[in-house]
């Protein structure tokens, strides 16, 4: 079919098109001379007057229709009221374009620049910047296009910039992320491109990087190279507003059986069922007086607003809500996939905390209890997440071969992982007083243990040591990773140990490690200044 000049492929129709000319149709016919050419096209008077259409019409027969057909056809159509097919929604940072498949119309708004089209909205998306949302409006202005525009409450940043001179540079630590600003310097830009993870913010106009120590001397270290002022604050960080506790809404409205049936049936993971549940538990009673199936999009919409703006959560948590909402309405329902017009936060790229290997010995040796010791101990040696603990199973541990099989973790995966010697022993003094039967750790019914226990018990251990870093359980499998690269273990065998997908996923930890760092001698101190 390529031999046809100008054929193409259709992924819409599942065919081939090629021109209507008479070459084309008997290059056509010698190609596939064994098939008999019968068509229902339908043409004019006029067309059977072309040179190409004897050829084209040859042993067929064909209805026609004359040009008198043809003015009626036109002046009936013209008495038909005129459809709103398109529609325009603008937001802060895009514009959101709905529209009939039209060749003129796909090329026009392709010619906008980093124009996309989005498979699951089936929607064309053009980022709303200068007056690429004006130019749109104007270009299918005859067309009545239904045109909605969103007014986002925008995040106020640190005013303090404002009052920078070109020869100073601020540096904010929110403990999660750090927001560089300083003016123009291609030398300073340049280096700090090449800190990992860093991303410009054209709204607030600073740079930002993953919060860690290493980072923000690397940042010093580019601020005085440039001759630039180095100035460090720290911000208080904004508490999130918890949810509206079940107890406290006098007609609580459960999460609807079908929405918990569907996920069972997509075999989502017991954990996503309960985040999924929460999360929509949340938004259906934020709107008590309103039956599901009438909340509305503008509703939704003004949803996330509060999510963001009253309640300050994080945006994988906006994300997570999003997507809860979305799954009841398309999955459950079956309606239409649909763009909330809230644009959904970049995912922040932060590094995780790790504690030195001597912070690891004094919080074992603060634990006492030995069903306690035991636990944290499984959970460092072999880095395991806090829910992949709770589900182990005594069949799981291998001490013939030193190791821990993980059953059905995140991301439905199976996979192997270390057993430390002195876990090992630890096990065995726990197992000979314990006894549990089926779970390696059992609560008091012999149920799995309990997730807010485990963090309790780690919690009193680092308040007894006394260490300040905000550390929760899952520092225990970050702090396995970063001993285990300082420790020269090849970062495959990282990856695979603690079941990521994506070395990406791993590489993480090359930028906690702090190993060698200490050696690194900034060029400053090689030079003689009086």
């Amino acid at each position: 079919m390529r031999q046809i000049s100008d054929a193409r492929w259709s992924k819409t129709h599942g065919a081939w098109h090629i021109p209507y000319t008479k070459e084309a149709f008997v290059q056509l016919k010698t190609l596939f001379p064994e098939v008999e050419y019968t068509s229902p096209t339908v043409v004019t008077s006029r067309d059977l007057s072309l040179p190409d259409a004897p050829c084209i019409i040859e042993n067929t027969q064909i209805p026609v229709i004359t040009d008198r057909d043809l003015s009626r056809q036109k002046q009936h159509d013209a008495t038909k009221p005129e459809r709103n097919d398109i529609s325009i929604e603008i937001t802060e940072n895009h514009v959101f374009i709905k529209m009939p498949k039209n060749e003129a119309d796909i090329q026009y708004v392709r010619s906008f620049k980093f124009a996309q089209w989005d498979v699951r909205n089936y929607c064309w998306v053009v980022p709303n910047f200068r007056n690429n949302a004006d130019k749109l409006v104007a270009y299918f202005q005859n067309r009545n296009p239904e045109i909605t525009e969103y007014h986002t409450v925008v995040e106020k940043e640190n005013t303090a910039a404002a009052d920078l001179s070109k020869n100073e540079m601020l540096v904010i630590n929110n403990f999660r992320v750090l927001k560089v600003y300083f003016s123009y310097s291609k030398e300073a830009l340049a280096e700090i491109k090449k800190i990992p993870y860093c991303s410009w913010h054209g709204q607030g106009h600073y740079w930002s990087m993953p919060a860690s120590e290493k980072f923000t001397a690397e940042l010093k270290g580019i601020a005085e190279r440039n001759s630039l002022a180095y100035i460090y604050r720290e911000e208080t960080k904004s508490q999130v507003k918890p949810r509206t506790s079940r107890h406290d809404i006098e007609n609580f409205r459960e999460c609807p059986p079908e929405y918990l049936a569907k996920l069972k049936e997509l075999r989502y993971s017991q954990n996503t069922l309960e985040t999924y549940k929460h999360m929509f538990e949340e938004f259906i009673n934020h709107f008590e007086d309103v039956e599901i199936d009438d909340i509305t999009d503008v509703m939704i919409v003004d949803f996330l607003r509060y999510l963001v703006n009253e309640r300050n959560i994080s945006g994988s948590y906006q994300n997570q809500s999003i997507n809860a909402i979305k799954f009841y309405y398309e999955r459950v329902r079956g309606g239409q996939r649909k763009i909330y017009t809230i644009d959904r936060p970049r995912k922040e790229m932060m590094l995780p905390e790790v504690l030195s290997e001597d912070e690891i010995v004094k919080i074992l040796d603060a634990t006492d209890n030995l069903k306690h010791k035991a636990i944290l101990m499984t959970i460092y040696s072999a880095g395991l997440r806090i829910s992949e603990l709770i589900n182990l199973r005594i069949k799981d541990i291998d001490s013939k071969r030193m190791q821990i099989r993980v059953e059905q973790a995140k991301g439905k995966k199976d996979r192997y992982t270390l057993l430390s010697t002195k876990t090992l022993e630890v096990l065995r003094n726990y197992f000979l007083e314990y006894k549990p039967t089926v779970w390696i750790f059992e609560g008091a019914k012999g149920e799995r243990y309990a997730r807010r226990s485990i963090q309790e018990i780690l919690k009193k251990s680092v308040d007894k040591v006394g260490i300040k870093k905000r550390i929760t359980v899952h520092t225990l499998r970050h702090s396995f990773a970063t001993h285990l690269l300082e420790a020269g273990t090849d970062i495959r065998y990282i990856q695979s140990l603690l079941g990521h997908s994506s070395g990406k996923t791993t590489e993480i930890y090359t930028h906690i490690t702090t190993k060698g760092f200490d050696q690194i001698k900034s060029p400053l101190d090689n030079l003689k200044i009086k």
